[in-house]
């Protein structure tokens, strides 16, 4: 790892919470979408991505009027040490979610919306049909609506991937989360090649923009970031997110380095340089921050 990059603050083996710096400071959740949104949630049930894993950025996005909804339940059968969203043995489907999760979409009569869940390993297709069921759902009720879709590996079956792909989303996304050294430790039941098999075939076979990414400040080095980025970039890649790797508890990784907002700028130069269409980068930046935004340059 570099250790002459400036202003980058190190928090290896210090027990307990290191302060913030100021580049990570987001507001509290408030205004009156914010609370709008969190009581059409309640009303149908549905799950989002903001609430589960902790986002920091769920004021600022709910404020605007997007969110990340979750389906297939809030448990994961998957136990990533960065992530928020709990452990557990998840529950069957809900046979009426594809339905509840597309009337919502219609309520809130947005541009742009992002569909993920979490990791289904208990079901024989991943929730794949799940998946088909719910876009197609939203398809039919939200006919102008764009689609984000930020799905699980599937372990890497192209038979899983390729039924979420059928559903014809705008914009299909799968993250990489970090760089190859630390997939063992960060994803344990994950596979640096899964990912990037998964965005291949998506690409190559279903002609889907594709895009993914990754979180920083967890023990890799500039060299790693560049060669996850060139390794995107060879499977077909179009949009990449990099944002800050923040600690939800004191349970998951610790955070390594707080990467300061210059650093991540220098990225994303290097990542259009590489080829991506767009690079969203910044310490707050995570998958769905601005994601209409990120996809504008390549979604007509």
């Amino acid at each position: 790892m570099e250790k002459d990059e400036k202003n980058i603050i190190s928090e290896r083996r210090t027990p307990g919470k290191r302060r913030l710096p100021d580049w990570l400071k987001a507001p509290l959740p408030s205004g009156q979408n914010y609370f709008r949104l969190k009581g059409l949630l309640k009303r149908y049930g549905l799950n989002t991505v903001c609430e589960s894993a902790s986002c920091p950025n769920v004021g600022t996005c709910w404020d605007m009027g997007t969110l990340t909804i979750m389906i297939l339940g809030d448990a994961c059968t998957r136990s990533c040490q960065f992530c928020d969203v709990f452990t557990d043995r998840p529950q069957p489907p809900s046979k009426d979610e594809p339905k509840e999760v597309a009337e919502m979409l219609s309520a809130l009569g947005l541009n742009y919306a992002v569909i993920t869940s979490v990791d289904r390993d208990d079901l024989l297709d991943g929730g794949a049909d799940h998946w088909n069921q719910t876009l197609v759902e939203i398809r039919e009720k939200c006919s102008e609506l764009k689609i984000e879709a930020l799905i699980p590996d599937f372990r890497g079956d192209e038979r899983h991937i390729g039924r979420v792909c059928e559903a014809n989303p705008d914009v299909l996304a799968h993250n990489l989360e970090t760089v190859a050294s630390l997939q063992a430790t960060v994803r344990p039941q994950c596979r640096y090649e899964w990912s990037l098999k998964t965005l291949e075939f998506a690409k190559s076979n279903y002609g889907m923009i594709t895009k993914s990414g990754m979180m920083l400040g967890m023990g890799e080095s500039s060299e790693e970031v560049v060669q996850a980025m060139k390794d995107l970039v060879s499977v077909g890649c179009r949009i990449l997110s990099l944002g800050q790797y923040l600690r939800p508890s004191m349970k998951h990784l610790e955070v390594v380095e707080f990467i300061p907002p210059e650093k991540f700028n220098e990225y994303k130069s290097i990542g259009e340089s590489l080829g991506f269409d767009h690079v969203e980068a910044g310490p707050l930046v995570r998958s769905s921050y601005m994601a209409e935004k990120q996809a504008a340059q390549v979604v007509k």
